[in-house]
């Protein structure tokens, strides 16, 4: 590989908002003091989304740079749900790195689908408790990641704490089966920590702890790498579990805020985004290493409800809606990009940015090229990154998906929502929901259009007052639908 290729490290978290980060939002109660620090070291995307408003399609779309919706799975994976999503022989993210070189590694959360398989050899179908029980664990996970472009992969196959499945999969095996059902007795009791599920759970499971199991699996694969093959460019995804609920932060980090347990839970993401920087920085590769961070959407509904309420710190803040809903709160989530040398430092760019973008960007820092069958919705954002592309925008129009396949589209200022409501969140049925009410100013009309630089909140929805933009963006949608991409054709 050419000594001149950059590594990549994508730090990839859970249900982070906008607001819950004190760069992006100054009223924010949790300092994230090595978030900060990495946005005065690099560039902080301020219009960047990822591609759907929960947690299963959003992490399809980073590793393949393809909206989800096109494979038709509605909703996200629990328990021993699957198959993988990755279709066999797709190009992803990883695949198309390896092929430049690279070494490829994923660790923490997984979340794409998996595979499980019988003792007579047939897949899983049961779901929850049930069809954990009827897994032969003595068996290979046949799509696994690392049958999907990863060289090496140690992590969960979905949420690691909130799941019917608590135990770590090393490769394409699970190590040490999970043996009984989870005890919550001796868990921690608070607003935030009901979401964990009663599952089936493993001897070496500690459910405060999974995020320092992630971290040291990402410095020891690090500290490896740079030791064997110092010549030999990385790519490490590393998927964290916090802050997506239960908030169990580990000993060490409670009380660390003033801001409950779940301000605790983000000061232990922000520590583990120090520690990993430090570990670049200890094996000398961070001159040579660019650094992403992103989200996988909105903060959950619970989070923002007693938070706002408790503390006076809002995760969405300053935008309407929270995960799953398709108002910008549920997908516009923070970006911070470093590349020393490359990319200015203490930069910014209000660009238009989608996290399918990942893998045409990375493409171009490679000099890899991309077929047509691949990264059908990535636009290459090197130029923003370099400083060169200066006002024009990259995407002319950008997707947006939800849970329950809901789309919407953007185009500048303009944001069209094909559907009524939130898309995702049931508002009125819901008690902690129903006082962010926010009557539809044109509840006759079958979508919403909100002109996001007079009306940033999505307050007033003007879909009768533009037909001409309505009519446009609804063609746009349902030709990017009907061709299978949105990204331009790319020359053979």
């Amino acid at each position: 590989a050419d000594k001149k290729l950059p590594n990549i490290l994508l730090i990839f978290t859970d249900d982070l908002g906008y607001g819950d980060i004190s760069c992006y939002n100054p009223e924010s109660k949790v300092v994230t003091a090595n978030l900060d620090s990495l946005a005065r070291q690099g560039m902080r995307f301020t219009d960047a989304h990822s591609a759907s408003t929960v947690c299963t399609p959003s992490r399809y779309s980073i590793l393949t740079g393809r909206m989800c919706f096109r494979t038709g799975f509605r909703g996200v994976f629990c328990g021993t749900g699957g198959p993988n999503l990755i279709e066999e022989g797709r190009l992803t993210l990883p695949g198309m790195l390896r092929q430049k070189g690279y070494a490829t590694a994923a660790v923490g959360k997984w979340h794409v689908g998996l595979t499980f398989l019988d003792k007579a050899g047939k897949r899983v179908t049961r779901g929850g408790v049930e069809g954990v029980k009827e897994v032969d664990f003595s068996r290979a996970i046949p799509d696994a990641p690392i049958h999907r472009g990863f060289d090496y992969f140690y992590g969960t196959a979905c949420c690691p704490t909130t799941d019917f499945l608590y135990a770590y999969i090393e490769g394409d095996r699970v190590p040490v089966p999970p043996t009984r059902l989870l005890d919550k007795s001796p868990l921690p009791n608070h607003p935030y920590s009901h979401d964990c599920r009663i599952g089936m759970i493993a001897p070496d499971f500690d459910m405060e702890k999974t995020d320092l199991v992630f971290l040291e699996k990402s410095r020891r694969f690090l500290q490896q790498h740079v030791k064997q093959n110092p010549d030999k460019p990385f790519f490490l995804y590393h998927a964290t579990t916090a802050v997506h609920l239960p908030s169990f932060a580990a000993e060490q980090f409670k009380g660390k805020t003033k801001a409950g347990p779940h301000g605790d839970y983000i000061y232990e993401m922000d520590w583990i985004v120090g520690e990993l920087l430090k570990t670049l920085d200890r094996l000398g590769v961070a001159d040579n290493t660019l650094v992403m961070f992103a989200s996988d959407n909105g903060p959950e509904i619970t989070s923002v409800v007693n938070m706002r309420k408790d503390y006076q710190h809002d995760g969405a803040r300053p935008w309407r809606g929270m995960k799953r809903d398709d108002w910008e709160g549920g997908h516009r989530t923070p970006l911070i990009v470093r590349w020393p040398g490359k990319v200015k430092a203490g930069s910014m760019t209000d660009q238009l940015t989608s996290l399918t973008d990942v893998m045409a960007t990375c493409a171009s820092i490679v000099g890899a090229k991309l077929p047509n069958d691949a990264a059908e919705d990535s636009y290459d954002m090197l130029g923003v990154l370099l400083g060169t592309q200066g006002d024009k925008p990259v995407r002319p129009y950008m997707l947006e998906q939800t849970i329950s396949l809901a789309l919407s589209i953007r185009r500048g200022k303009w944001k069209l929502l094909a559907h009524k409501g939130s898309g995702g969140n049931n508002y009125e049925k819901s008690e902690d929901l129903r006082p962010y009410i926010i009557p539809d100013t044109e509840s006759n009309s079958p979508g919403q259009l909100y002109d996001l630089d007079a009306d940033p909140g999505e307050r007033v929805n003007i879909y009768s007052k533009h037909p001409d933009i309505v009519r446009e963006l609804t063609e746009r949608m349902e030709e990017f639908k009907n061709t299978g991409r949105s990204a331009p054709e790319r020359s053979k």
